[in-house]
């Protein structure tokens, strides 16, 4: 650690990371590489299908092309950084980078966060009203949806971290975490950050609270409308198409919820630390697995390409 503080400048952070209290650092880097690269190869191909496949030219599969790429994007902005600090033993991140990683890291949470709601109103539009779907899902609405997730996400972080970079810092540099996140850079700041944080609080409800009701309702429609089928395989069916968009919504917003909403006192850096491994770096490796394995028309498009 001497040799970290050594390093810096006036304007450098230390990233304390993941490795500085970890017996088995060596093991727990090639866990995390080998995550990225499944990440990375099931993502890209989730994308190449989906462009390439026509019958994947729907909608729901646009959604979900987005998704990849939004995960695509939370892998490669964290992983690459944390190699570096491992092979160079130099955890230092200049002032500048760290205003990037915060910048990327508050737009991909909040573009998940009202895509996750995105993806679900497009399921109950098919299941509780198939006849108007192609009306209430036309290219220029879904498009629309998609290019406002990314708009108020971009907006809303930019705002924050603008804010954050301009707070007056200590004399400590060192970060408890492996990349730069607002809470962990509030804790050094040498001013009362409270009615900051409470502004903080504002923007989970808009991004974490809002689109989660917006998701239960959803999915509490469909679940009505489904119950009502007639037909026990008309009703596999319809909760077939649901099941992997829950199991995203429920690793996604659960692991975000214990980190943003539980109170101070359930709170340490190394709790913080898993939790945002989970959600920066495994969620993105299970994503393409759960949707592939328990879609048949993304395994169909995937023998197609293969049997080329």
């Amino acid at each position: 650690m001497k040799s970290w503080r050594n390093q810096t400048t006036g304007t450098d952070f230390v990233l304390l990371g993941l490795f500085y209290h970890i017996q088995a650092p060596k093991l727990l880097f090639t866990f995390i590489f080998l995550v990225f690269l499944m990440a990375l190869v099931g993502n890209s191909a989730m994308i190449i299908l989906i462009w390439l496949d026509a019958r994947l030219h729907t909608p729901m599969y646009f959604l979900l092309s987005q998704l990849s790429f939004m995960d695509l994007l939370y892998s490669s902005t964290f992983v690459p950084k944390i190699a570096i600090d491992f092979f160079s033993g130099r955890n230092t991140i200049s002032f500048i980078d760290c205003g990037i990683q915060m910048f990327l890291f508050s737009t991909l949470v909040g573009a998940e966060c009202l895509l996750l709601a995105v993806m679900a109103y497009d399921r109950y539009v098919a299941i509780c009203q198939p006849l108007r779907y192609s009306i209430l899902m036309r290219p220029a609405m879904y498009h629309f949806m998609t290019i406002g997730t990314w708009l108020g996400s971009l907006l809303d972080a930019l705002i924050h971290v603008i804010y954050t970079l301009n707070l007056p810092y200590c004399a400590s540099r060192e970060i408890h975490h492996f990349f730069c996140e607002i809470p962990a850079l509030l804790k050094l700041v040498c001013a009362d950050t409270s009615t900051y944080e409470n502004g903080v609080f504002f923007s989970g409800v808009v991004f974490f609270l809002i689109p989660v009701s917006a998701i239960m309702v959803s999915y509490g429609k469909i679940l009505s409308t489904v119950l009502g089928l007639g037909s026990n395989s008309g009703m596999k069916k319809a909760l077939a198409t649901c099941a992997s968009h829950m199991i995203v919504v429920f690793l996604f917003y659960g692991t975000a919820i214990m980190k943003y909403f539980l109170p101070k006192s359930y709170h340490t850096a190394e709790k913080d630390e898993v939790l945002s491994i989970f959600y920066t770096i495994l969620t993105p490796m299970l994503n393409p697995l759960i949707y592939s394995l328990r879609n048949k028309e993304v395994t169909s498009a995937l023998k197609k390409v293969l049997g080329r």
